[in-house]
């Protein structure tokens, strides 16, 4: 018997990520420098906190996770009926291609970015379009031009693997223009958490725009990268949408605890950004000086590097360091001379470039 498969299941094949399995037999003494988490991990009172929830181990989960989309209803000032919760934002990715997308659906996106939204929107078998940018700054008027009508735009903000923020300004820009030809704009805000810049996440116009729908995690900002906890942004009736989508007890009980006390704790970002702005100046001033290696701007905890040492090379020297990098050769529009580093502690930043100067 021959089994029939989807014929974009068929073709799909999954994203390259970072992260300690994204190796082979990886070491707890490895020093992880390809996963953009905050660098000062989870607050230690959620650690605290998580202690005394593991009698929730044998109870099912609330499916609607009414008390930490109560708690978001608070930390965001939106109304609960347009906060959606996730297993990880990856899902809720998936979910929103599946949910609006088809193939008849024109969808754009500038690259190099998240490799996550091409590989959602080509198993909805959308029509994908790309557009080649370092900085949507720079270009945000060639951007505008192509934006397709009755398709889909997916802008990670600030931007990874390039760290770029894009302007609240040309953020707004292409909403509107997207919204006169009648296409949603999908905002992967999983990083604007961590950055110095203030006012500049899109949350507070989610009542103005019908075809704006914001992403956010607490992989990045909060540290949870293990727990796999997002939540989107969305008017009233995309959220429903994707609520009779997701599967039921998509997140765990730890998962949705965690988040909440997370959130109780979210003056702690502020000391968060403050050592990210500093140690991201000191990575860059100090790698900046080594040969065959150029840093990039980041607005973010991590930072985009140009090497003339093949990227795969680099990874393997390093590792023999236990320290691991994130190859970006595996990132559209990069190659083999683009890795990414996370900003993290001066400790380990100070084994970082002791590494790249042995090399």
């Amino acid at each position: 018997m021959k089994i029939k498969v989807n014929q974009f299941v068929g073709r799909h094949s999954p994203a390259s990520h970072g992260g300690l399995y994204s190796i082979s037999n990886p070491s707890m003494d490895i020093i992880d420098f390809s996963s953009n988490v905050n660098p000062l991990g989870c607050h230690p009172g959620v650690k605290k906190f998580l202690k005394k929830q593991l009698k929730f181990i044998s109870t099912y989960p609330d499916s609607d996770s009414s008390n930490l989309r109560s708690n978001l209803k608070w930390y965001t000032g939106l109304n609960e009926s347009q906060i959606l919760i996730g297993n990880g934002a990856t899902e809720i990715i998936y979910n929103f291609t599946k949910a609006f997308l088809n193939e008849k659906t024109s969808v754009l996106i500038p690259i190099p970015t998240f490799t996550e939204y091409e590989k959602a929107s080509q198993l909805s078998g959308c029509k994908i379009n790309f557009h080649k940018t370092f900085n949507l700054n720079d270009d945000i008027d060639d951007f505008l031009k192509i934006i397709p009508k009755s398709g889909a735009v997916f802008v990670c903000n600030p931007n990874n693997p390039t760290g770029v923020l894009t302007k609240k300004s040309n953020m707004i820009k292409i909403i509107k223009n997207a919204q006169k030809k009648s296409s949603l704009v999908f905002v992967d805000e999983t990083f604007i958490e961590l950055i110095s810049e203030e006012n500049q996440s899109l949350i507070k116009l989610i009542k103005s725009y019908e075809n704006l729908f914001i992403l956010r995690s607490f992989t990045k900002s909060f540290g949870l990268a293990g727990l796999r906890i997002g939540y989107g942004i969305g008017n009233k009736e995309m959220v429903n949408v994707l609520q009779k989508l997701k599967i039921p007890w998509n997140v765990s009980n730890i998962a949705q605890n965690a988040a909440s006390a997370a959130i109780c704790y979210h003056p702690f970002l502020e000391k968060s950004r403050m050592l990210i702005k500093k140690e991201n100046q000191f990575l860059k001033k100090s790698i900046s000086k080594i040969k065959n290696f150029s840093c990039y701007n980041s607005s973010t905890n991590f930072i985009l590097l140009n090497t003339k040492i093949k990227s795969k090379t680099l990874q393997k020297k390093l590792l023999r360091k236990n320290i691991l990098i994130r190859d970006c050769s595996t990132f559209r529009g990069l190659n083999e001379n683009y890795i990414r580093i996370a900003v993290k502690k001066r400790k380990d930043n100070l084994k970082l470039i002791k590494a790249l100067e042995a090399i």
